[in-house]
């Protein structure tokens, strides 16, 4: 129960403010499922509608102005596209394209040995950015950045191949299920590896770092 307990909070902290689940899985699941019953027409009206229920309620509730309007911001571009396309599937091509930068991103960083979930660790922490460079640090944030590549490498081929085959429905459903569900298990499986493999790696913790402890450190054990 207690990494339970450290795994929520540590969940909270990342994402505190940060939260899109409405966006991100209401409108396209309403775009397909109308589509299928009604058309196109009808289908991006419905979205959009929703998306401005969404930012409405964002606004009332007065959280920060780019989520509002963020999510609003990218049902517009998607019914945009789709109409552009003609296709419904078109309505996922924002979604494809920025699954292919995270790809492009984090195989970049990986070869580069700049990884890119060191990155987002510490924009969402602000711990030293020379800690994660540690050679006894850095390979904890490299193995993780690995398998986050093959993870949104796998996402982003079933994307395409749906996208080929015209199945938007196919489509909604990959989005949904590699979406919030498949990266809170991504992000869980991340974190305990992550704080095993830097106990193994036997580097310092951040406040040892940060106090310039010279070793043997007792590394960290909490926080990745």
């Amino acid at each position: 129960m207690g990494r339970f307990r450290e795994l929520g909070e540590e969940f909270r902290t990342v994402f505190a403010g940060r939260g899109k689940l409405a966006d991100s899985v209401l409108p396209p699941l309403v775009f397909v499922n109308v589509n299928a019953l009604l058309g196109f027409d009808y289908a991006a009206w419905s979205a959009l509608a929703l998306a401005v229920l969404i930012a409405g309620i964002r606004l009332v509730r007065k959280q920060p102005l780019a989520y509002a309007l963020g999510g609003l911001g990218g049902v517009v571009v998607a019914i945009l596209i789709a109409r552009l396309l003609d296709r419904a599937e078109g309505y996922f091509v924002p979604a494809i394209i920025t699954g292919a930068l995270t790809v492009v991103l984090c195989g970049a960083s990986v070869v580069v040995g700049l990884p890119l979930v060191a990155w987002t660790s510490y924009i969402a922490r602000r711990w030293p950015l020379g800690w994660y460079w540690h050679p006894r640090v850095r390979p904890a944030y490299t193995e993780v950045t690995i398998a986050w590549t093959v993870f949104f490498a796998v996402k982003l081929a079933l994307q395409l191949l749906f996208f080929q085959e015209a199945q938007a429905g196919a489509l909604a459903v990959v989005n949904l299920i590699t979406g919030w569900p498949a990266t809170v298990v991504l992000l869980a499986l991340s974190y305990v590896y992550g704080l095993w493999r830097l106990q193994n790696l036997q580097g310092p913790s951040v406040a040892e770092f940060k106090a310039g402890a010279e070793p043997p450190w007792t590394g960290q054990r909490r926080g990745f």
